[in-house]
């Protein structure tokens, strides 16, 4: 009996020294990814210009007509062009079925990558963590719960790099600097409202395609993003994109402010994961 007491007390402090250390590790490794992620942020951060050139409607002269009217309602004369974008918002996530609320900030520096730290979920379904793509460098996709188990862990693969490329470009809308043909930007009209963008110093991405109100304003956006959010788990071309609810201007800038996103999108298997509402910019 002695024996087999002291052996249940040893099985007992070792299963707490196990979970104390794992617990440990946990917080360790959490507390690694957030250095990460602003390591990045500030690289991204530092490409910001201090005194890049203003805005003339004579530099999009030569695109197709919506274009042009994209550009009139996106971005104000003299405007000083800045392509880094530092955004906050709030919304909620999808996950399974279940709506979870969420935060973040992001900083957004087409075509070089972005940084999306947010924090989700209510109740014993807490997470956070982070996104990333450095154009070159890394992409990852880090969520803890509770910040100490990992719920979410992907990086540097080239599925992984070639997916978050794509959503960097779909979020130009909140950077309209980047779109312009000074940046890169090729457009193409493909109807009365609608036209493709493509981003050739962006390889492995299609281009994305917007559909405009009579303003301007972009009422949808889409594009086939290589993914894996289908039953197979196998990456491959799929629709992804959704529809823009609201607009606000912002140091000359008049971006989507609401917007509903998700994978599939313009077939009968959509259902959007993403709603959010950016509640600050800054350029």
């Amino acid at each position: 009996m002695a024996l087999a007491r002291f052996a249940l007390k040893t099985v007992g402090w070792v299963a707490v020294v196990a979970g104390v250390t794992g617990i440990a590790m946990g917080l360790w490794t959490s507390a690694r990814d957030v250095r990460n992620a602003q390591t990045v942020w500030d690289a991204l951060l530092s490409q910001r210009e201090l005194a890049p050139r203003h805005y003339d409607p004579a530099m999009v002269a030569d695109l197709p007509e919506t274009g042009q009217r994209y550009f009139a309602n996106a971005i104000a004369p003299g405007t000083p062009l800045h392509k880094v974008a530092r955004l906050e918002m709030e919304g909620s996530l999808i996950l399974n079925g279940r709506e979870l609320p969420m935060r973040a900030d992001q900083i957004l520096a087409p075509p070089h990558g972005f940084v999306w730290r947010a924090r989700a979920g209510a109740g014993w379904i807490r997470f956070s963590g982070s996104d990333g793509y450095w154009s070159g460098h890394t992409s990852w996709t880090r969520f803890r719960l509770w910040g100490v188990l990992p719920v979410a862990r992907i990086a540097d693969t080239e599925d992984h790099g070639r997916a978050a490329a794509a959503r960097m470009v779909m979020e130009t809308v909140w950077a309209p600097a980047a779109l312009l043909p000074q940046s890169g930007a090729v457009w193409t009209q493909t109807g009365t409202d609608r036209a493709k963008v493509r981003f050739p110093e962006v390889p492995g991405v299609e281009p994305i395609h917007l559909t405009f109100d009579a303003a301007g304003r972009v009422l949808e956006m889409t594009t086939l993003r290589w993914s894996d959010a289908n039953p197979e788990r196998t990456y491959r071309l799929q629709p992804f994109g959704g529809r823009m609810l609201a607009y606000g201007t912002h140091q000359g800038f008049t971006i989507p402010t609401t917007m509903e996103i998700g994978n599939l999108y313009g077939t009968p298997e959509y259902a959007p994961f993403f709603h959010a509402r950016v509640t600050r910019v800054e350029y």
